[in-house]
């Protein structure tokens, strides 16, 4: 790993991912988050305030990243919530099948490279009555800001640590056998309309 994507990375991410409107946006959905919690994509631990501590016994807090997880250490020590650290991409989640009652996606999706298979492993460790929240940028329903996306998205990926302005999350939970079963979208406000296209809801699987 690179020294810009082990130190200076986790900086850019973090501050690009703490805008007022993004953390709006967490609000809508981290608080329906109960009992056993896996949160794909940690980093570092932005969503740890939007808890309703009541509802969650622990997190698992997926985030292969190191300088996220260093970064995470001063949220989670505020937070007093039991973090059960998964160092692991998303894509290989080390936990039992029908383990988890929760599952976290906040502006994750989109940089996953094997967003099938971790989607299929977020599916496999999902109690059957669980739900996966999701909060997600992704590709914008305007032909002429889908257009840009696609030709920005090279560039945008080598920079914003394989971030993807233009994945189709709707149709990424769909392929996988997740249903949506609520969902609202918008630009977000004070953001270039490329990255700001957002999805959240909930899923479940069939």
């Amino acid at each position: 790993m690179s020294l810009y994507e082990n130190y200076l990375l986790p900086h850019v991410i973090n501050l690009a991912c703490s805008s007022k409107p993004v953390l709006r946006q967490r609000n809508k959905v981290v608080p329906y988050a109960e009992g056993r919690v896996l949160e794909v994509g940690f980093g570092s631990g932005l969503n740890l305030p939007y808890y309703n501590t009541a509802n969650v016994e622990f997190i698992w807090g997926l985030e292969p990243a190191e300088g996220m997880r260093r970064k995470a250490q001063k949220n989670i020590a505020a937070s007093g919530i039991d973090i059960k650290w998964l160092d692991l991409p998303g894509e290989e989640i080390p936990l039992d099948n029908n383990s988890v009652d929760t599952i976290l996606l906040t502006y994750t999706l989109c940089t996953i490279p094997d967003w099938k298979t971790a989607l299929e492993q977020m599916k496999r460790v999902l109690k059957p009555e669980g739900k996966l929240l999701f909060c997600e940028h992704g590709e914008a329903p305007d032909e002429s800001i889908k257009r840009w996306q696609q030709r920005v998205n090279p560039y945008w990926k080598k920079v914003a640590g394989g971030c993807n302005l233009n994945r189709n999350i709707p149709e990424c939970l769909e392929k996988t056998g997740f249903t949506i079963k609520d969902m609202e979208t918008r630009y977000l406000p004070s953001t270039p309309k490329i990255a700001g296209f957002n999805y959240w809801g909930y899923a479940q699987y069939r």
